[in-house]
């Protein structure tokens, strides 16, 4: 009876994120509020509470995020995260203070404490990659000149987290300073192991992998990233980060085959991570919090873009180019889901998941929308300040101010003789 009920209910979870990816997908945009609002409707507090289904879920969940990562790395490889490093590691830095920022500081306005505040710079800070990928897909903004820029600050992002969270791990465990210490030793000598043997024997690493065979070629890479991931898990790093330098480290057709082959996964088990961070969020602890999640997206979307803007510009892109870099990063999903859950599982903060949920939910939606709508908005502020910046005034002397009689007014004689000499009137 109690495997009925299981495949009853995993039955009925896997057809509605089914029909809820083609609702999303005939309205282009991201799935993954659905799938939010889904875990929110079946998990505690919701309308259909499941429950023998759930500890299935919950693996599901943490193979989801094994897989959003590995998928990330194998976009990169390691010469590119090299390269990215040396050129573009400034806009990292202004990435992080201007997006960080606002979740610590607000964190610590609700009173939470530090490590809460940690945890929501985290969520504030990082972009989603997959929904923005699929956005600039959609838009066909791919071969755009600012579209390498966005991507530079989203691979900064995916190898931050190599470093945060095994931070974010060992103080919500609530480990001591000498152990976490110990802890983010280790992870950020596995990750400068990993991507040195990346770039010195990527290639033999890949030819090992390398199968002509699909199915040989998936359960090794799958096995391989798993293995890896658990192996990281028990030196209290990340399993997300050592699923995301196994991907790093392949590279060439062994990195696409996988690629095609890992989608579907992906896919499958990233939805049942949304809906299982879902399920562990009282939907009626949102609206509590639900002022503030949208403070903090209002904030942090203009802290996005001004980041692309600035990154844009830097790399001599137009005014256009920036705008567009910068609406394109506003979306928040699966990261800030990831570190808010390891927040969730620790119960440091009870309000942290749902703010985080709301935050989410506000962002996956406003994202698209800011990245269609950016340069056009940027393209009036932009129209507006060349307006004001010539037009012409008439009492305090501007050059071609229009009078009453739609007439120009002479430009005075003195105008500029002195900084701070009060300008004539016109005559």
């Amino acid at each position: 009876m109690h495997s009925a009920v299981f495949l009853i209910e995993f039955g009925a979870i896997i057809l509605g994120l089914g029909l809820l990816g083609r609702m999303a997908g005939r309205l282009k945009f991201s799935p993954i509020p659905l799938y939010l609002l889904a875990g929110l409707a079946f998990g505690e507090g919701g309308l259909f509470p499941f429950g023998a289904s759930e500890e299935f879920v919950a693996i599901g969940a943490e193979i989801g995020v094994i897989l959003l990562l590995l998928m990330l790395g194998l976009e990169y490889t390691a010469t590119d995260l090299v390269s990215n490093l040396k050129t573009q590691y400034p806009a990292g830095l202004v990435d992080c203070a201007l997006n960080a920022l606002p979740g610590a500081i607000a964190a610590l306005l609700l009173g939470w404490g530090p490590v809460a505040a940690v945890v929501l710079a985290g969520v504030t800070w990082i972009s989603s990659s997959g929904v923005i990928a699929k956005v600039l897909g959609d838009l066909g903004w791919i071969g755009n000149r600012e579209t390498p820029v966005v991507l530079s600050i989203l691979v900064l992002e995916d190898l931050a987290m190599a470093v945060y969270l095994p931070i974010v791990t060992a103080l919500v465990a609530g480990v001591g300073l000498a152990q976490g210490s110990l802890t983010l030793a280790i992870a950020l000598g596995v990750a400068a192991t990993v991507l040195f043997v990346a770039v010195r024997y990527g290639r033999l690493i890949s030819r090992f992998v390398s199968s002509d065979d699909p199915e040989k070629l998936l359960l090794v890479v799958l096995g391989l990233t798993l293995l890896v991931a658990g192996l990281a898990q028990e030196l209290q790093v990340s399993a997300a980060v050592g699923a995301f330098l196994v991907g790093i480290a392949l590279s060439g057709e062994v990195a696409e085959g996988a690629h095609a082959l890992l989608s579907p996964l992906r896919d499958l088990f990233a939805a049942v991570f949304f809906v299982f961070f879902g399920l562990h969020t009282d939907p009626t602890s949102i609206p509590p919090v639900l002022l503030p999640a949208l403070a903090l997206a209002v904030v942090t979307a203009a802290t996005k873009v001004a980041t692309g803007y600035w990154a844009a510009r830097r790399a001599g892109i137009g005014v256009k180019g920036r705008w567009r870099a910068g609406g394109t990063l506003v979306a928040r999903g699966e990261f800030s889901i990831v570190i808010a859950g390891l927040a969730v599982t620790s119960g440091i903060e009870p309000q942290l998941g749902p703010l985080a949920t709301a935050y989410v939910l506000i962002l996956v939606i406003v994202g698209p929308l800011t990245a269609r709508y950016s340069e056009t908005i940027g393209a009036r502020f932009a129209a507006r300040g060349a307006a004001k910046a010539a037009a012409p005034t008439g009492e305090g002397g501007e050059v071609g101010e229009v009078g009453e009689a739609g007439e120009l007014s002479p430009v005075p004689a003195a105008r500029g003789e002195a900084a701070d000499e009060e300008p004539r009137d016109s005559v």
